[in-house]
């Protein structure tokens, strides 16, 4: 069965970093396209950041845009979310999942296309 487990959430000062990961059980990450989303108290989830499965192309919404960096270790068949200067509106449970195909931005144009849902991480920005 398709899993992803994320990892790496906690409390942070404003201004701080955390590193969040994604880690694959039941298939190799290495033919997925990987999306980082984020869902706030009662607001919709939110397409974060996603990297392609072939040649590694990435995308970021424009409000973690030079903030944030994807990427992937496909050795360890994980995916990171380097997320740098956090800002108390990046509070959020954040969540990874796995798109068979590609298409530029799609973690925000198309989420319906991820699938393997994990549980989510707690990020919490505040002083």
């Amino acid at each position: 069965q398709l899993q992803l487990v994320e990892s790496g959430g906690g409390l942070v000062q404003p201004g701080g970093s955390l590193r969040l990961s994604c880690a694959a059980s039941g298939f190799t990450l290495d033919y997925y396209a990987i999306g980082w989303f984020h869902q706030a108290p009662g607001k919709e989830r939110e397409g974060v950041s996603c990297i392609s499965s072939s040649d590694g192309s990435t995308y970021y919404a424009d409000s973690v845009k030079g903030r944030f960096t994807i990427s992937r270790d496909n050795a360890k068949n994980t995916v990171y979310l380097q997320m740098n200067s956090l800002k108390p509106e990046d509070t959020a449970v954040y969540y990874c999942a796995a798109a068979s195909r590609w298409v530029q931005a799609m973690c925000v144009t198309t989420i319906a296309d991820f699938g393997s849902w994990g549980q989510g991480t707690q990020v919490t920005v505040s002083s």
